[in-house]
């Protein structure tokens, strides 16, 4: 979930790493059914951040499976490790320190895991064809490559927050000037494709929920946090006055307590395979 090179948006300063951690309890079931996971599998996680859903997969691979999660922030690398020692049942989990776009992976290690997965990571790079290359060299023959990513034009709330959509138009025109993809998810299958891999299946994992929801506060949360924790970046990157930009936030803290209101989204999802 760590930008493994360039700029990210985001940072990593301690409400950072909170929204991040609401973000996997809000995600991780959703993303983990849609693996069909079979037990045993040899998972390498490209871009594992705090190491949560890593720690998802191994549960579900155990006692056979292994993952392997790649960051290249210690920060979050250090908290993976610690979540990791808190898990008393008997799994293979490894955290290790590496670059997305120049993946560091053992010589034995190439070509040998059953699945090669990323979670918002490629937004976050400069050249991501270059990441799912890695990935894809990453796995076996006949291995999956799963990829699950963001498409910031996906974005609905109703009844409409004045002035959000101006901020969010902003916060997309701040990834590009950072030379990032904020519409990476809609490219998925073409990456995959180009990195000869077989594409075998899109689809997209629902992430919205409503007023009256037990969930909706916390996508509320979510978005706040996306949107107020790259407030810098956003003012910095884009002809929006801070002025602008607070109204706009106050209206939604206002939207998110209206008995109507409702976030649609969705996260972006392609499955490819190695040829045998």
């Amino acid at each position: 979930m760590n930008a493994n090179n360039g700029d990210y948006i985001h940072g990593t300063d301690p409400a950072e790493q909170s929204r991040l951690s609401l973000l996997n309890e809000l995600m991780n079931d959703k993303s983990l059914r849609a693996m069909a996971l079979g037990g045993g599998e040899k998972i390498l996680d490209v871009g594992c951040g705090l190491g949560q859903f890593a720690l998802s997969m191994a549960r579900s691979v155990a006692p056979d499976g292994r993952v392997v999660g790649i960051d290249r922030d210690n920060t979050q690398l250090s908290e993976a490790r610690r979540g990791a020692r808190k898990v008393l049942e008997a799994i293979d989990i490894e955290y290790r320190q590496g670059d997305a776009l120049d993946l560091t992976i053992r010589q034995d290690e190439w070509g040998t895991f059953d699945i090669v997965h990323s979670r918002f990571l490629l937004e976050h790079l400069p050249a991501p064809q270059a990441a799912v290359d890695a990935m894809v060299r990453a796995a076996r023959p006949g291995g999956r490559i799963i990829l699950e990513d963001d498409d910031h034009d996906v974005l609905r709330l109703w009844p409409e927050p004045e002035g959000v959509y101006n901020v969010w138009r902003a916060y997309i025109e701040s990834y590009k000037k950072l030379g990032n993809d904020p519409y990476v998810g809609r490219r998925l299958v073409s990456l995959l494709h180009a990195a000869g891999a077989e594409p075998t299946r899109n689809s997209w994992n629902f992430f919205g929920s409503c007023a009256g929801n037990e969930t909706f506060r916390g996508f509320v949360e979510n978005f706040a946090g996306v949107v107020k924790g790259a407030r810098d970046t956003i003012l910095a990157s884009a002809t929006l006055e801070s002025s602008a930009f607070d109204s706009a936030m106050k209206a939604f803290d206002d939207w998110g307590r209206r008995p109507d209101a409702a976030l649609w989204y969705c996260t972006f999802w392609a499955e490819g395979r190695r040829p045998l």
